[in-house]
């Protein structure tokens, strides 16, 4: 399929399909309000199955290593693009939190607010307390947190410091942490992934989904981490969990291959 054809068929396929789903949620939701377990089932099982379906329409090819834990948890992963959503979407039964902009995002910020997306404006301290007690609100309906504790997407050469401020719920209550990492490679023939996949520094959102797109293929490789961490202090669980991933994550591109591709390209 010519890129151009293949844009058009994702764009068309991704937008339908989450109207339909959104469509279903909202004509199933009375039959399920008055019954919480099912409502938070109901709402579960819309939002996986939007997660697969976008990865299936997006070219995304995953492979899964690990056992990705079961509702309620806590999880800590790298963050490379907004792709990451799609991805642990269709994995795991859970709630993101995630700036606070994207809920002005139209259409997108919409239904982030409608799947009960949890939103942090990273620019006040004095917002942590309200994210923290909606994280636990979420445990307590059984439902899965994941976080990105870099704070924000980078373009996958390593795994950034964390910011150990949302990992406070997990001290307060002891609940165990959950890692994972994410990375993403493209065809040989295809831009490279740190550049058409991953989504960071001043990068301009709808130029760059449009050239995700139109890529062929992109390959996800998500693996979690077979234990859980624990800690009294945060800044300590910030340094272990970053080290635990670091241990497992493949970076998207290395200091030498980026210095190649930009030679390739001035030449």
């Amino acid at each position: 399929m010519k890129k151009p054809l293949r844009l058009t068929f994702r764009l068309l396929t991704i937008g339908a399909s989450t109207l339909g789903l959104y469509l279903l949620w909202l004509t199933g939701l009375p039959l399920v309000f008055a019954f919480k377990n099912l409502r938070y089932s109901w709402r579960n099982w819309i939002f996986r199955t939007w997660g697969k379906t976008l990865a299936r329409f997006a070219g995304l090819r995953l492979t899964i290593e690990g056992t990705p834990p079961r509702a309620p948890f806590f999880l800590v992963s790298n963050h490379l693009s907004y792709t990451d959503i799609i991805v642990f979407a269709s994995q795991l039964d859970c709630v993101f939190v995630s700036k606070s902009d994207v809920k002005d995002w139209p259409g997108i910020g919409f239904l982030a607010r409608s799947m009960g997306i949890i939103f942090i404006d990273r620019t006040r301290k004095q917002d942590i307390p309200r994210v923290i007690e909606l994280i636990e609100n979420a445990w307590q309906k059984r439902q899965g947190v994941v976080v990105f504790p870099e704070g924000t997407s980078s373009k996958g050469d390593t795994v950034l410091p964390f910011k150990p401020s949302l990992l406070e719920p997990a001290v307060k209550t002891g609940l165990p942490v959950s890692y994972a990492s994410i990375s993403y490679q493209t065809p040989p023939d295809e831009p490279p992934a740190h550049l058409s996949v991953c989504w960071w520094g001043d990068m301009e959102f709808a130029s760059h989904a449009i050239a995700l797109f139109r890529l062929r293929r992109i390959d996800a490789k998500v693996v979690f981490g077979e234990q859980t961490f624990s800690a009294d202090d945060r800044k300590i669980l910030a340094q272990r969990l970053r080290a635990a991933i670091i241990e497992q994550f493949t970076p998207v591109v290395t200091t030498e291959e980026e210095c190649q591709i930009t030679l390739a390209t001035t030449h």
